[in-house]
């Protein structure tokens, strides 16, 4: 019994300070591109939904209606789409390596339809630690955070309105540059409009007067 008392104390010292050193070594994975823990990704996973289990609220996806949806779908385009993306645009340019990377809402492996409303008002307000997911509890209102969930939960079945909203390209093409030598008007080789009108006349100036109104002569 000594043994074995002997052996567990020794073993609930060692395993931490084991730990410990692995993490201070430089060796622990840190980096977007490592490899994860073991079992990283489910320890994570249950304490989320966990947390959401306990706190999310609960409302119904019928109680909005197809304002809500359109609102959501142009409060999520101008604060979310950078990172989850837009409906049938493919992402063509280059983007920052994140970990875990964020899914894109609006494919069938990123749709979260299936969750309910407030969950995914959860993860908006108060963000996932561990991942790039921030909170928007401070910038966007109550209101707007429920509008986006309710978007997302409808995001296979969306009103035209919403679509339409959501179609426009979060980086529209820029305009090609004019050709060498089309320039229009008159213009200085800095991009000013050259001066209209007769130049200042060089030379002596109008004498300035005094403070007494009267001219000053020397």
């Amino acid at each position: 019994m000594g043994k074995f008392l002997a052996g567990l104390i020794i073993g609930i010292i060692l395993v931490p300070v084991l730990v410990v050193l692995y993490l201070m070594s430089g060796s622990a994975p840190a980096g977007v591109n490592d490899h994860p823990f073991p079992f990283e990704g489910q320890l994570a996973g249950m304490t989320l939904h966990a947390r959401m289990q306990k706190e999310a609220p609960n409302r119904p996806l019928s109680s909005f209606n197809s304002v809500d949806i359109i609102a959501g779908a142009g409060t999520y385009r101008r604060g979310c789409a950078g990172c989850h993306g837009l409906p049938e645009q493919a992402e063509n340019r280059p983007e920052p390596k994140m970990f875990p990377s964020p899914p894109k809402l609006f494919t069938p492996d990123g749709y979260v339809t299936d969750d309910p409303v407030g969950y995914t008002y959860w993860k908006i307000k108060n963000g996932i630690r561990m991942t790039g997911m921030p909170s928007f509890g401070d910038i966007f209102s109550d209101d707007q955070i429920w509008q986006i969930a309710a978007m997302l939960a409808s995001a296979d079945k969306l009103p035209p309105e919403a679509l339409d909203t959501l179609k426009k390209p979060l980086f529209p093409p820029q305009a090609a540059p004019p050709a060498n030598g089309a320039h229009s008007g008159n213009a200085s080789p800095s991009g000013n409009p050259t001066p209209s009108g007769n130049p200042a006349p060089s030379g002596n100036q109008t004498p300035s007067t005094g403070g007494t109104g009267t001219p000053t002569t020397k």
